[in-house]
């Protein structure tokens, strides 16, 4: 798995654990939806640093708990 899906798996992960919309992370994280849905539907394999870093205030989780699975353990 590349570092992009592995990416996206965990934007999945997190919307389905904070029971979230894309449209809600959009809201609480103050990225355009049209950034977070063209990411998610694979039209764009590039993610900045501090777009995952908003989307995970979204969350209201650090980038150090969105990185700490092992889905990242098997990233290429």
């Amino acid at each position: 798995m590349n570092i992009a899906n592995a990416i996206r798996k965990r934007i999945k992960h997190y919307l389905k654990v904070k029971n979230m919309k894309v449209w809600d992370l959009c809201k609480m994280s103050g990225i355009p939806c049209s950034t977070i849905s063209t990411f998610l539907s694979g039209k764009t394999q590039l993610i900045k640093i501090d777009t995952l870093l908003y989307i995970c205030n979204g969350f209201n989780i650090t980038l150090s708990e969105f990185f700490n699975d092992v889905t990242f353990d098997e990233a290429e």
